[in-house]
């Protein structure tokens, strides 16, 4: 005889829709169920809780990402002007590069690398 494998899928959705199939043969056999030896009980109606909460995420997890794509369509050209405006501020203030940080930019001040001479 050969071996049976019986798989039960690692998705989400999947594993909700075959709890979903399970839970209503049980219902359907009643009493003489051989499942009546678990907790449907009370893990029956989780199945249809998991899979409401599970659609919303993956709702929730769509609007998430075109939120991120209406930012990203906005954040080039921010972006930009915020490198220009450094640009500009670091020529305006190249004596005094401290001053930058009044406008919210983060000023390190770096130690100068040792100029090396080519031969």
């Amino acid at each position: 005889m050969p071996q049976i494998k019986v798989t039960i899928s690692p998705n989400v959705e999947e594993l909700l829709a075959l709890a979903e199939i399970i839970y209503q043969k049980h219902q359907g056999l009643g009493k003489a169920s051989p499942l009546a030896v678990l907790d449907w009980q009370t893990q029956g109606p989780r199945v249809a809780q998991a899979l409401a909460a599970h659609k919303r995420a993956e709702e929730l997890k769509r609007l998430m990402e075109q939120a991120y794509e209406q930012r990203d369509a906005l954040l080039e050209p921010v972006d930009a002007i915020v490198r220009q405006s450094r640009d500009v501020l670091k020529g305006i203030y190249r004596n005094e590069p401290r001053k930058i940080g009044e406008f919210g930019f983060n000023v390190v001040a770096a130690p100068r690398g040792k100029k090396t001479e080519t031969a």
